[in-house]
């Protein structure tokens, strides 16, 4: 697949810098690995001369001091006073064993030997001469005279040699001991280290001795440059130097001084134990770089293809197409995005004509909160309203409460009539824009200053009046307002909008048309709600209804719709009793066969009464709506259904007139209020249901005072009468003679 342009200028920049950081991260470790390498390599060669130093120190410290300590014997003077001929073979042999313990005491394989200066006679390896003239002259050139020192090293052919004139502390030297250490031995004692390189130089800085294995060797100026720098003052006993090579670049040089005879002990920091020991490192680093950058050449190119893809969608989004064209992305985005700003500038000026629809969705949307507080903020600097500490804001509403001569379809047009007048009564800068919040109240955000709070429900109520007066005279209907407390935070409109319609609620009480404070009914709507509801008015409402009897209807309805508004202070209260009053109706409509609120065109009726606050429309809705049809289902059906109650009441007369008989027990068996029962029974017997039961009784008394021999007391008992007198008194009343003279008159007929 062809890669864009960005892919590549992503890529090669990435992979660049990478191995930039590789080589640069790949040479630091190098180096300081190098230095840790040379640092531990020179520490141990520091080591090995340091121990060189020490072990040459004792060797040389123990020939002089065995030497020194013999020239002060008595044996001493007497060996070197002596002639030494074959005669004195006790005093050679005493010497050669003094010899031979010396040589105990220091190194292995050296040649001692010593030599009188007053009898002529050396003691070379156990073997004794006479010195002849010249070999004299010899000694005495080379350690006498010239105030030679009275102890000297010197390097020969074989090695090094000791000479010491003695006695040490005696001006007159009287013999001279030497010591001979081969190079044999030299390399045996002072390699303690293989393929080491070691060099003694002695305080003239001339070289003493020299074992150069690994083929290094120093030059007559490396030389000079280690004694220089050793003699300066302030420097260390033990050290590096680097040394100036004649050909090739510097050498550096470990270097231990010893602080007993001033000699400077040298070995030279081997370059292949440093090369080998970084040949692992050199090989490790290589194979790591190699690998860090084969992974860094992945990572480069496939980081490069995901930055690369968001330009790629971001290209096929704007061009519209899944394969966008081959070129350079950035240029072709930074096209599109001039044409969109071109666009974006073209739909804010048409954004601007629309100001209007948008300033009312963000009303709309303000008091339903439907914004957060950064969008609000926005909105509020966009329309140009003040929103500042100390601004505070009230929610007004209005309500329809009668449509005039006007049908209820019409109402959408009525609000939109407030809403016009709201917008003119109401200057600019005291409110924001108004608007028709649902199918049945219009609002508006009402502004004002935390100095003109004082005022501010006054000012309210002169708007509020000024529109309910243009509706009624202009417009023909009625409207009622309703205000909120005032508040600060303007995402608090939904709120305030809440208290508005709450103060709604109280026009049921109030009236039409009326303006109504928040703040002056909210002590009223506090405490527990208690439920009021008038049932008494209910049940001959209802009986009313069972009759059909449209005067007795408007006899109840009236004061119970009145009572419930009246004892309603909150606004649960009503809705709770209008929805308890419906779910009686529907009741009572099961019980009596009608068909009214279960019809579709009542399926709402709950909805429309709970979101009707104008007392009017409640009654005309259950009037003319619920009620009136009821009753005239009532009506078609009253004959046949009083006649049939009223015969099931009298035949309960006729067959439990021996019985405790009442209005209200034959209710409850037959499913009727008593005053329905006792309305029924009136109009179709013609007498009430009490006197219907005292003629019966008295019917029977009359027969069994003429067919039997029961007493007048049982008689009285039979008929559920408390004493005898009663009877006879209903008796009286009925036939206008007792019941003794009644049964006299009818057995002498």
């Amino acid at each position: 697949m062809k890669k864009s342009k960005t892919f590549y200028n992503m890529f090669i920049p990435i992979l660049l810098l990478s191995m930039v950081l590789v080589f640069s991260f790949g040479s630091y470790i190098y180096y300081a690995t190098i230095g840790s390498v040379v640092e531990r390599i020179s520490d141990s060669q520091k080591g090995l001369i340091t121990q060189i130093r020490n072990t040459m120190e004792q060797k040389i410290q123990s020939i002089e001091y065995a030497f020194n300590t013999y020239s002060t014997t008595k044996s001493f003077r007497d060996v070197i006073q002596s002639p030494m001929t074959a005669d004195n073979f006790e005093a050679y042999r005493e010497l050669n064993t003094q010899l031979n313990y010396i040589a105990s005491m220091s190194l292995e394989g050296i040649q001692y030997s010593l030599i009188s200066l007053e009898e002529n006679w050396s003691i070379r390896n156990g073997s004794l001469s006479r010195l002849t003239e010249e070999e004299q002259r010899e000694i005495y050139r080379s350690y006498i005279e010239d105030d030679k020192e009275g102890l000297l090293w010197m390097k020969t052919d074989h090695g090094l040699r000791f000479v010491q004139a003695l006695p040490m502390y005696s001006k007159v030297k009287k013999a001279l001991a030497m010591s001979d250490i081969s190079r044999q031995t030299l390399d045996r004692t002072l390699h303690t280290k293989p393929d080491a390189s070691v060099f003694i130089l002695n305080k003239q800085g001339e070289l003493l001795y020299a074992a150069s294995s690994g083929g290094d060797a120093l030059s007559h100026g490396q030389i000079r440059q280690i004694s220089e720098r050793a003699a300066e003052a302030g420097m260390p006993q033990t050290g590096e130097l680097e040394l100036q090579g004649e050909e090739a670049g510097t050498v550096t040089a470990i270097y231990a001084k010893s602080a007993y005879n001033n000699w400077i002990y040298v070995t030279l920091l081997d370059e292949q134990e440093v090369s080998g020991a970084l040949a692992a490192t050199r090989i490790g680093l290589v194979v790591m770089g190699v690998v860090i950058m084969l992974l860094i050449v992945i990572a480069a190119y496939v980081l490069s293809l995901y930055l690369a893809k968001p330009l790629r969608k971001i290209q096929s989004r704007l061009a519209g197409s899944e394969e966008p064209m081959q070129k350079d992305e950035v240029d072709w985005i930074i096209r599109s995005i001039d044409s969109i700003v071109t666009e974006k500038e073209s739909l804010e000026n048409l954004m601007e004509l629309e100001k209007p629809k948008l300033e009312t969705q963000f009303m709309l949307n303000l008091l339903h909160n439907r914004l957060n507080r950064a969008e609000a903020e926005r909105s509020m600097e966009r329309f140009g309203y003040a929103a500042g500490e100390d601004t505070l804001f009230a929610v007004m509403l209005f309500q329809l409460d009668s449509y005039g001569d006007r049908q209820p379809s019409d109402k959408d047009v009525l609000l939109l009539t407030v809403n016009k007048l709201v917008q003119e009564m109401v200057p600019p800068s005291g409110r924001m824009l108004p608007v028709v919040l649902n199918e049945r109240t219009q609002a508006t955000v009402l502004i004002f200053t935390k100095d003109s709070a004082h005022h501010a429900q006054k000012q309210i109520l002169q708007y509020a009046k000024a529109v309910i007066k243009a509706t009624r005279e202009s417009w023909k209907f009625s409207v009622s307002a309703g205000i909120s407390s005032l508040y600060g935070d303007i995402l608090s409109s939904k709120e305030a909008c809440e208290m508005s319609l709450q103060a709604l609620h109280q026009r049921l009480k109030l009236g039409k048309e009326s303006v109504i404070f928040f703040d002056d009914i909210s002590t009223d709507m506090q405490g527990p709600v208690l439920m009021h509801y008038p049932a008494e008015l209910e049940a001959k409402l209802f009986d009313a209804i069972r009759l059909g009897d449209e005067q007795e209807i408007s006899r109840y309805l009236y004061p119970m719709l009145a009572n419930m508004m009246k004892h309603s202070r909150h606004p649960v209260n009503l809705e709770v009793n209008l929805i308890r009053f419906v779910n009686n109706l529907i009741q009572l409509e099961q019980l009596i066969g009608a068909e009214v609120l279960l019809t579709p065109n009542n399926a709402d009726l709950y909805h429309r009464l709970l979101n009707t606050r104008n007392p009017e429309e409640i009654e005309r809705i259950l009037v003319e709506e619920v009620i009136q049809p009821m009753v005239r289902t009532m009506r078609e059906r009253t004959n046949q259904q009083f006649r049939s109650i009223a015969d099931k009441i009298a035949a309960i007369v006729r067959t439990e007139y021996d019985q405790d008989l009442s209005l209200d027990s034959i209710s409850d068996r037959l499913h009727y209020s008593p005053n329905y029962l006792s309305s029924i029974f009136k109009k179709e017997y013609g007498v009430t249901f009490s006197d219907y039961v005292l003629n019966y009784r008295v019917e029977m008394a009359k027969k069994w005072l003429v067919e039997t021999d029961m007493t007048i007391k049982d008689i009285a008992e039979r008929l559920r009468y408390q004493n005898s007198q009663n009877f006879i008194r209903s008796f009286r009343r009925k036939e206008y003679v007792t019941p003794g003279e009644y049964r006299k008159k009818m057995k002498a007929v």
